[in-house]
Order: C-alpha cells, then structure tokens, then sequence
C-alpha cells in the first residue's frame, strides 16, 4: 500500500472511484457519472500546496485524497477542504483513515492551518471517520441539496491544524 502524488495516469481510475460514489447519494452532490474529460481541468488545477493523493495496493489505485483552496479568496490561504474517495470493494480497510492521517500529518507542510470536509448529514461513515481524528462539527447547512427528492442536510466538518 502506497500513498503518492496521482499522475494524469492515474485520473480515470480517480473518476471511476468518484463516480462508483454517486449511486449510494451519500459522498457527493453530482448526480449523474462524470467524464475523465470533463475532470481534466481540476485535475490540472493541482498544485504542491494543494495535492491529490491516491492510495494504491500493488499499483492500482483503490482511493484518493484531494485537498481544494477554500472559498477561492486570498484570506482564507490557511484553509483547504479535503476530500476522500475510496473505491467500494475496499471500503472499511482503514485506507481513508491512512489517507485523513497523512493529510493532517502533512498539513504544516503545505502551509494549512485548517482543514474543513463537507459531509452529508447523513454519510454517518464519513461524519465518524471525521470525528475519529478530531474534526469537529464548524457549520450545518440544513436542506441544501436535493438527492432523488430527498432534502439532505450537509455538514461541515473542521480541525485546527496549529
């Protein structure tokens, strides 16, 4: 098991992990599978300040890890949002909290003071994950999405760094 930089290689089995997430309505607000053309930008967009990482078992990749700059303003620098993926057939195998740990971990590193994650209220897996390393509840935002007619609450999760 290794957790390293992705490559562009390595983008659509990121894409496939993603959109393997969007039938359960519980780790994302996209509705309908994404294209690898379509993520081409985000992923361009990476940075040394703000990675993505993808954990992989005997070179295939099984998650990931992106961290985002958070509300795009200079200000708010300190702070990324961070989010993980993991592919279904590894879920429950500790590999999001190997991930969240390195993230903390390397946090410093990148010049983070803050991590903040928004969960659905209702993935109760992702909300202890979460919790489990000391991210505490920062914002509830009742009612804004809607997943299959279903109004979801959404949740933000936050940890000080430093």
């Amino acid at each position: 098991m290794t957790i390293r930089h992705a490559t562009e290689i390595d983008l659509p089995a990121i894409v496939a992990i993603y959109n393997a997430a969007i039938p359960s309505r519980t780790a994302t607000a996209d509705l309908e599978p994404v294209s690898v053309d379509s993520r081409l930008a985000w992923f361009r967009g990476r940075t040394l300040q703000r990675p993505l990482w993808v954990i992989d078992i005997e070179d295939v990749v099984v998650g990931w890890l992106s961290f985002q700059s958070f509300y795009g303003r200079p200000a708010y620098s300190k702070t990324a949002e961070i989010s993980i993926y993991i592919a279904p057939a590894f879920y429950r195998h500790g590999l999001g909290q190997q991930l969240l740990a390195k993230a903390i971990c390397e946090s410093p590193n990148l010049g983070l003071k803050n991590l903040v994650s928004l969960i659905f209220a209702h993935n109760q897996p992702s909300l202890k994950l979460f919790e489990k390393f000391g991210f505490q509840p920062w914002g509830h935002l009742p009612q804004v999405a809607e997943l299959d007619g279903i109004e979801r609450d959404l949740i933000i999760m936050g940890l000080r760094i430093s």
